[in-house]
């Protein structure tokens, strides 16, 4: 039962994150297995201005062991 949420900078096109959701659904599926029913994905679109404050610091740096993937970004 994989939840995923997403933080984007606002700004994409629908089409466009629907086109992620299904990459991001059909990477889980091929790789973890759940049944895709119960699979669930977030957008969450965050200000541009805010990103840097609300999610670089708080969410990445923060608790950077947990991440898979680090940013090669520095703010």
């Amino acid at each position: 039962m994989p939840h995923i949420i997403v933080k984007l900078a606002k700004g994409r096109k629908e089409a466009a994150k629907i086109a992620l959701t299904e990459k991001i659904l059909k990477a889980v599926t091929d790789t973890v297995n759940p049944d895709e029913d119960a699979v669930s994905i977030a957008i969450d679109e965050i200000e541009s201005s805010a990103w840097e404050k609300d999610i670089y610091q708080l969410e990445i740096m923060k608790d950077e062991k947990r991440l898979y993937k680090k940013p090669r970004y520095k703010l």
